[in-house]
């Protein structure tokens, strides 16, 4: 479904902040890393901790084989 404006013109693709912050009953939170490969395979890996995510998807990213590698916060 795009998105659409009143006046019929389409607003930009951009995602508003999740309340992931907010929730005062959380202990951690889940981060995935995304790695998509030169050959079309996807992988992904699960952490808690965001500063082990990042060491992982920066090793990854030197590899010659790895297209990207991407951290996104899931809960």
């Amino acid at each position: 479904m795009a998105n659409v404006t009143k006046d019929g013109s389409k607003k930009t693709g951009t995602r508003g902040k999740t309340s992931f912050g907010k929730d005062r009953r959380r202990r951690h939170h889940h981060f995935l890393v995304s790695v998509f490969y030169a050959d079309g395979e996807k992988f992904g890996r699960v952490y808690t901790d965001k500063d082990k995510a990042t060491r992982f998807a920066e090793r990854q990213r030197r590899s010659p084989v790895v297209k990207s590698a991407r951290i996104t916060q899931v809960s």
